[in-house]
C-alpha cells in the first residue's frame, strides 16, 4: 500500500524511526544497520516501506535503499521467515554480503544473524539461490562501492572479478565459494590480478 514514507525525522530509537509526514507521525521499524547513515533528527528523510498487516498487528518496515527492501521481500517469501526475522537478518548482514552468501551456500555467514541457526541458514540458502543472479550480485555491488565514492568502471572491474573467479575454480575452489570471495573485494583499477587473486584467497 506504501510505496515509501518521505518527511521529517522526529525521533529515532532502538530500531525504530518516527517520520513526520504533514502532521503525522508515522512508526517505522528500520535495521539496525540503517542507524548510523539516517539524517538529523529534524531533516527530512525518505523510507521505502513494506507494510505488514496480521489480525493483531499492522506495522511498518522502512529502508533507506531500495535493494533492502528488494532483499527484505525475498527473504519473507521463505517459510519461517517473517517481518521482524528478515529486518534481523538485514540488521546484521548488507544485502551484498546475503546475496553472495547465498550465492557460495555460506550458511555460516548467515547463521551469524540474530535468531538465526544453521538450519534455518540452509533454508534461506535453497529458497533464494534461484533469486539472486551472480552478474547481478556484482553489478549492484559495484554500485554500492560507486555511490560510497569509488571511482572506477563498472564493465572493467566486473570482468576482472569474472577472471578470478576463474582462476579460483583452476585451483580448485568451488564456484560458488570464488564468487563470494571475490565479491567480498574492493577492487581498484590499480590493483593487480596477481593482488586480486591474493586477496580473494584471504577470504576462502
Amino acid at each position: 500500500m506504501l510505496a515509501f514514507v518521505k518527511g521529517i525525522l522526529e525521533h529515532y530509537e532502538e530500531g525504530t524511526a518516527v517520520v513526520d509526514c504533514g502532521g503525522i507521525g508515522y512508526n517505522i521499524m528500520i535495521p539496525l544497520s540503517a542507524a548510523e547513515r539516517l539524517p538529523h533528527t529534524g531533516d527530512r528523510v525518505k523510507l521505502y516501506t513494506y507494510m505488514s498487516v496480521r489480525e493483531d498487528a499492522i506495522k511498518l518496515y522502512g529502508f533507506l535503499e531500495r535493494d533492502d527492501l528488494d532483499m527484505f521481500e525475498k527473504l519473507i517469501t521463505v517459510n519461517g521467515i517473517g517481518p521482524k526475522v528478515a529486518l534481523g537478518i538485514l540488521s546484521a548482514l548488507t544485502p551484498d554480503d546475503l546475496r553472495f552468501a547465498i550465492l557460495s551456500d555460506n550458511a555460516s555467514v548467515i547463521a551469524k544473524a540474530p535468531g538465526i541457526g544453521a538450519k534455518t541458514a540452509g533454508k534461506i540458502i535453497l529458497e533464494l539461490k534461484d533469486k539472486v543472479d551472480l552478474n547481478e550480485a556484482f553489478m549492484l555491488k559495484s554500485k554500492h562501492h560507486e555511490e560510497k565514492g569509488a571511482s572506477f568502471n563498472d564493465d572493467t572491474i566486473n570482468s576482472r572479478k569474472s577472471e578470478a573467479i576463474q582462476a579460483l575454480i583452476v585451483l580448485g575452489y568451488s564456484q560458488g565459494d570464488a564468487a563470494y570471495a571475490v565479491g567480498r573485494l574492493s577492487v581498484t583499477e590499480d590493483m593487480s590480478d596477481a593482488e586480486i587473486l591474493k586477496e580473494a584467497l584471504k577470504h576462502m
